[in-house]
């Protein structure tokens, strides 16, 4: 079978299939690399109807970064699909997930390990950026810490929980907590891992997409 091979023009080739099919009108140009990169990542153009979201969520995302601000993430899926050669000024990323204490903290507070994992995030939350592509009451959690005056305030959220519990209401509650946070997340039940790192990668990428 005849296919096309070469990375470079494949990345052109998609790129340009998701313009001809996405509207882009109703969202501020800085937004324009999230949006594309989302619906690259997952290959729905229908998507762009539900995204949500709340202030310049990529010009915070992109200041965190320049002052070499952490990206913490609810998952392992997360890590690997972000592009750590992009990283600079000291950033990381960083996911508390299987560190030794989550257990037995999810069962002191009666959550799951991903929400228990949020509590760790505390010392490193100032300023960073918070990419969820998995857990729904990871970021259930991380809005119930935020609603505290005392809890630190990350930069940017990317709020993209997968899953038929909790996942459309977590997105809803963020929405409707009006935390002044920027944050772009995907309102119903879809989401997951590669929205969450795409997003990140968008901010990463900057003009040299």
């Amino acid at each position: 079978m005849s296919y096309l091979r070469d990375p470079a023009e494949i990345y052109r080739e998609s790129f340009a299939a998701i313009a001809r099919e996405v509207d882009l009108s109703g969202f501020p140009d800085s937004l324009h690399k999230i949006v594309l990169r989302l619906v690259h990542s997952i290959a729905i153009p229908e998507i762009v109807e539900d995204i949500a979201w709340d202030g310049d969520v990529a010009g915070a995302a992109k200041d965190a970064l320049a002052k070499g601000a952490p990206i913490i993430v609810d998952a392992n899926m997360v890590v690997a699909g972000i592009m750590k050669d992009r990283l600079s000024n000291g950033s990381e990323i960083k996911c508390f997930l299987r560190d030794e204490s989550v257990p037995e903290l999810a069962q002191s507070l009666a959550t799951t390990r991903s929400a228990a994992a949020v509590e760790l995030w505390r010392p490193e939350l100032e300023g960073a950026i918070i990419s969820i592509g998995n857990a729904p009451t990871a970021l259930f959690h991380l809005i119930d810490m935020l609603a505290d005056k005392d809890c630190p305030r990350p930069a940017a959220i990317f709020a993209f929980p997968v899953g038929f519990i909790g996942a459309a209401e977590s997105k809803a509650y963020l929405i409707e907590k009006e935390l002044g946070i920027p944050f772009i997340t995907l309102k119903g039940r879809m989401g997951g891992s590669a929205l969450a790192a795409a997003a990140v990668n968008a901010v990463l990428i900057g003009d040299s997409s």
